[in-house]
């Protein structure tokens, strides 16, 4: 059997992934027949069948489930490793650092101040990011060191934990919960948090991926939490950093942690890196 090529893989998943033949093409900028006769020619070339088509509607098989599966992965790797690759031959070298503002604890201009006097330092190029972008980052290429918060940590990079904190809950002001000095989970039952998930949960339930709400910013969260509409649980630095006369914090007496770590790939064998790394721990220990 010859071997599958990225350009098959790629019409492939766009099939897969409309379940129309025109839709696909043109996503891919591409006239229909010539897509149809390509994955015709694939299914031939792995002797299998991967859709089922009738005149209303394609179906994956389930080869074709699999392949979909492994497919994306591998365009997944291909655009890892030329982004990789093009870092790599830069004139200029750098070290890009994925992470998401306000949340690295206070210690990223310690970190870097640390990092710049380590002799493998190079220059720091900042990958901004939301909340559970980091990862990806690193996964992708478009990164090669990030700053990101447990407990979603990715078990494809390698994670050296720097700091727990408490989180605290966000209240309107005028929230009659405001006035109690410490509250519990329980008490919070019919609010939600910014995501729509029940705040008596804890937040943390779902993946990342799954999480609707993900992307506001910290200005848009804080409206909303002012307006009363939802309330949030931020790092105990982020309410530090944030005071807000329409808000308030308060602690939550049985609200888990939350933990700032850096993850790099584990295949790096980058001087950069590894400095980055030492700086960040080092740091770290400095305030724990």
């Amino acid at each position: 059997m010859n071997e599958l090529e990225v350009r098959q893989l790629r019409y492939f998943v766009a099939v897969a992934e409309e379940l129309h033949f025109g839709r696909a093409a043109e996503r891919l900028g591409m006239a229909q027949p010539p897509l149809s006769r390509a994955i015709r020619e694939l299914e031939r070339q792995l002797d299998v069948r991967l859709l089922e088509r009738t005149t209303r509607q394609v179906a994956l098989t389930a080869a074709g489930e699999v392949l979909l599966r492994d497919a994306r992965t591998a365009l997944d790797a291909v655009t890892a490793a030329g982004r990789r690759a093009r870092h790599a031959g830069r004139v200029v070298p750098g070290l890009r650092l994925a992470f998401k503002a306000d949340y690295d604890s206070g210690l990223l201009p310690q970190i870097l101040a640390a990092y710049q006097r380590e002799a493998a330092a190079l220059p720091v190029e900042l990958v901004l990011g939301g909340p559970w972008e980091q990862a990806p980052a690193v996964r992708d290429g478009r990164a090669d060191v990030a700053l990101l918060l447990a407990p979603y940590l990715d078990p494809d990079l390698d994670v050296e934990p720097l700091l727990t904190e408490p989180r605290l809950v966000a209240l309107a002001a005028t929230d009659p919960l405001a006035d109690r000095p410490s509250l519990s989970l329980a008490e919070l039952a019919g609010r939600k948090l910014p995501d729509g998930s029940p705040a008596d949960r804890g937040g943390f339930t779902r993946p990342p991926a799954e999480v609707s709400g993900a992307g506001l910013d910290l200005a848009q969260i804080f409206n909303l939490v002012e307006l009363g509409s939802v309330v949030w649980f931020p790092p105990r630095s982020v309410a530090r950093r944030h005071p807000r006369p329409g808000l308030v914090y308060r602690s939550v007496d049985d609200l888990l942690p939350v933990t700032l770590a850096v993850a790099w790939l584990p295949e790096s064998h980058s001087p950069a890196v590894a400095a980055f790394v030492r700086a960040a721990v080092e740091v770290a220990a400095t305030v724990t």
